[in-house]
């Protein structure tokens, strides 16, 4: 097994998530409510601690939906979201996942929400690695890392939340 390099220890993924949220209370402080669409099963886990931030600081009401698609076959097996995609026409939707590298869930995942004209997408990634293979990018980040594409960024969630470079 190779050596692996702790990039965000629990302390700096809270202060990450806390900033994150922060900047959407900000971008979104007029809304009466927002859709935070968390990527199973790790964004999904992100989106549920961002909900939880948001509704310690914002007026506006938090709605979060589950999106589960096959990361490495996207187009082999249908999206699945936890929620009616007509319910969220005319929405403003927070798209959030862990990890950013070649785009292809990102993309994957937004292209199947923008199948309903929302009111504002906004993209949200805890690492962006900027290996981009598809034309998306992450409206707000958590950490840019440069890596090389044969390292592997793990975000391990749980009691110790820790961000791995191995």
């Amino acid at each position: 097994m190779s050596e692996r390099t702790i990039v965000l220890d629990h302390e700096h993924v809270q202060r990450k998530l806390q900033r994150i949220a922060h900047q959407l209370h900000e971008e979104n402080y007029s809304e009466k409510a927002i859709v935070v669409v968390g990527v199973a099963p790790r964004g999904m886990a992100l989106a549920k601690r961002i909900q939880t931030m948001l509704a310690t600081m914002a007026s506006f009401e938090v709605e979060l939906v589950e999106l589960a698609l096959d990361k490495d076959k996207p187009l082999e097996a249908p999206v699945k979201l936890s929620t009616d995609l007509a319910s969220l026409r005319g929405r403003t939707v927070v798209l959030v996942d862990d990890v950013l590298m070649s785009g292809r869930t990102l993309m994957y995942a937004a292209a199947h929400l923008v199948t309903v004209p929302l009111k504002r997408l906004t993209t949200v990634v805890l690492v962006d690695r900027r290996h981009r293979s598809y034309p998306i990018r992450a409206d707000i980040v958590g950490l840019t890392l440069s890596t090389t594409t044969q390292e592997h960024i793990s975000v391990e969630l749980g009691r110790k939340d820790t961000v791995y470079l191995d």
